[in-house]
């Protein structure tokens, strides 16, 4: 988004009397698709059906006044969850108590989901986990926000709630925490990892001087995290618009001293985000957290290994990243056209793929500005993966027993050998030709 105010939609009424912050409207927004879809309205009409009250809050608020696409649509109420629950119910909506003791419950109405939370302040907090007590103050409940930009709150019709200024931080792409900074921290030290994301994402330098003291001051908390929760904001962080910006911030207040160690190689990471989201136009290549984080770390595969473990990172994931660790330095421009054949078929084209990317970011990393020639090689390669079609083997295992080789180990190491013959042959030879070299294989064994 522009971080001009003026390119915020018009809100009606702005400017409307603030001398009670939060307690006034301070104008309104047109009507939204999102609000006014057929599965919304039947969430309101449950919800207000006995006078309640109820306000669109968070992300879906933000996004719509900074014109950005709308993700989860949240509500927040004075009313009880019981409450919430039995209105939902009555107007024939699901309702899950997703997180009860913290006063959320989950509508479902059509194929979307609702997350309804009584208002609420928070009783004491650890650093990860808080307990709440239920209120009906709507600035109280905005106070316990992470970042003023998401303290602003909508109702029904419209009229937009904003008792932090966060209107003016949007538009500005200042991100500030609400209240003081390192006190929001330390109420959940994911927020440290959390403003980096939303900065990524909405901010502009230069970034909120409180804010960026208070990580730094509350970086040595960080391994007390999950790994999971850190691997979802890290991976959020890599795919945000400014990634890069937000990293070297990262790394300029010791957040990755405590976190990621291995997280030094600001450069290749730059290059990556701006190859695969800005300088090559194909279809098969877009943003993609685990390679921009390979392209980040200097480790080889024992760390990568370490890493992924630290990060809780599923199977695939696992695999994707200790692969990029160490790229194959067979895949450069010059490499025969057979012979970077063999490697699609034998890596696969998704990892050839991002092994190339690895190797030309890390070579832009070095020299920027690499001759003509050289740029037009590697987006060559890169097309080829785009456009490679697999190619299966004729033989199967069968064949090899067929031939009369008994069950065990043998049958793959043949097979193995028979496959490679063919694919030296740039996979020209059919499955009868196949068969005879199966057969001359066999032979030779004696």
């Amino acid at each position: 988004m522009s971080n001009d105010p003026q390119n915020l939609p018009a809100l009606r009424g702005s400017g409307m009397n603030r001398n009670t912050p939060g307690t006034d409207p301070v104008g309104e927004i047109g009507p939204q698709p999102w609000m006014q879809a057929p599965e919304t309205v039947a969430v309101i009409r449950a919800l207000t059906a006995e006078g309640g009250d109820v306000r669109f809050v968070g992300g879906c608020v933000r996004d719509s006044v900074a014109r950005r696409p709308i993700g989860d649509i949240d509500l927040a109420t004075p009313m009880k969850p019981e409450t919430v629950i039995a209105l939902l119910e009555k107007a024939g909506l699901r309702a899950i108590p997703t997180g009860i003791e913290h006063g959320t419950v989950t509508a479902l109405s059509g194929d979307r989901h609702y997350e309804i939370t009584t208002l609420r302040v928070d009783v004491e907090t650890d650093g990860r986990h808080a307990k709440v007590a239920f209120t009906d103050d709507w600035i109280a409940d905005a106070a316990r926000r992470d970042f003023t930009i998401n303290a602003m709150s909508c109702s029904v019709d419209g009229a937009i709630y904003d008792p932090f200024n966060g209107l003016d931080d949007l538009g500005h792409g200042r991100v500030r925490f609400v209240g003081i900074a390192r006190e929001r921290i330390a109420e959940d030290v994911l927020r440290l990892l959390r403003f980096f994301r939303v900065y990524a994402t909405y901010g502009a330098p230069p970034a909120d001087i409180d804010a960026l003291a208070a990580c730094r001051a509350m970086a040595s908390e960080l391994p007390k995290l999950s790994g999971e929760r850190v691997r979802a904001e890290l991976l959020r962080i890599l795919l945000a618009p400014n990634a890069d910006e937000a990293i070297v911030m990262m790394r300029g207040q010791g957040v990755f001293d405590h976190l990621l160690p291995q997280a030094t190689n600001i450069g290749r990471l730059r290059m990556m985000a701006w190859l695969d989201s800005r300088a090559i136009r194909l279809s098969n290549i877009s943003p993609e957290p685990i390679r921009r984080l390979a392209a980040l770390l200097d480790t080889n595969r024992a760390g990568a290994e370490a890493i992924a473990e630290r990060l809780r990172l599923s199977v695939a994931e696992r695999e994707h990243l200790v692969a990029l660790a160490e790229p194959s330095t067979d895949i450069a421009p010059g490499i025969p056209d057979a012979a970077f054949r063999r490697l699609l078929h034998k890596v696969g084209a998704e990892r050839v793929r991002d092994q190339a990317l690895m190797l030309w970011a890390q070579r832009l990393s070095i020299a920027p500005h690499l001759p003509r020639e050289d740029s037009h090689a590697w987006q060559q390669l890169l097309s080829q993966t785009a456009s490679w079609q697999s190619i299966e083997f004729p033989l199967k295992g069968r064949d090899v027993l067929a031939a009369g080789i008994a069950p065990g180990p043998d049958v793959g190491e043949i097979l193995a050998r028979a496959e490679t013959w063919w694919a030296d042959g740039d996979f020209r030879a059919d499955r009868d030709a196949c068969l005879a070299y199966l057969r001359m294989l066999i032979a030779a064994r004696g």
